[in-house]
């Protein structure tokens, strides 16, 4: 049975945010755990962390402070939708998240989307709005299982392109 879930959280970035990694909706669990990939099973978290070589953020406060101080804003592209479950496949009627508040105040420079769904969800309600390159990464979900931990880390460190400060190890944004 499908239902309608409402985006409970509130989008996560401040004036320095350099990018915007966006997912589909939070799952069941995130919603239970009151954040955003709170299912034990889902490894944002821990590829965010072996990203920057820094521990598993063990509180939402710190996962905050692991996002903001690498330059991450952090939200969902949808707003509210029907879903069955988690599952993305079961997404119906979905209603885009308003973006405009963070690109107005941040200093994003390209948007990741966390999976399929969500770059297709992307594109399909935001395509012309904002001219920013748009990168479709592997889902951090358990429901990817062809990704393990590290082959995700790998894919996903191209965020370090548009995060790091020119001073910052001298590298620059990719073209």
């Amino acid at each position: 049975m499908k239902y309608q879930v409402n985006h409970p959280f509130k989008p996560i970035y401040d004036e320095n945010s350099k990018i915007l990694i966006l997912g589909t909706i939070p799952s069941v669990k995130s919603r239970e755990n009151n954040f955003y990939y709170g299912h034990p099973q889902n490894r944002f978290w821990k590829t965010i962390a072996g990203i920057f070589g820094t521990n598993l953020p063990e509180d939402n406060k710190k996962k905050i402070e692991l996002l903001k101080n690498n330059g991450i804003a952090l939200t969902d592209v949808l707003q509210s939708c029907l879903i069955e479950g988690s599952s993305d496949a079961a997404i119906k009627n979905g209603i885009p998240r308003n973006l405009d508040m963070i690109m107005k105040k941040s200093k994003i420079n390209a948007i990741f989307c966390n999976g399929s769904k969500a770059h297709e969800l992307y594109m399909k309600h935001n395509r012309d709005k904002y001219n920013l390159q748009v990168f479709c990464l592997p889902s951090t979900s358990p429901a990817n299982a062809k990704y393990r931990l590290h082959a995700l880390i790998e894919q996903w460190k191209i965020i370090k392109n548009y995060t790091l400060r020119p001073e910052d190890d001298g590298l620059r944004k990719l073209p």
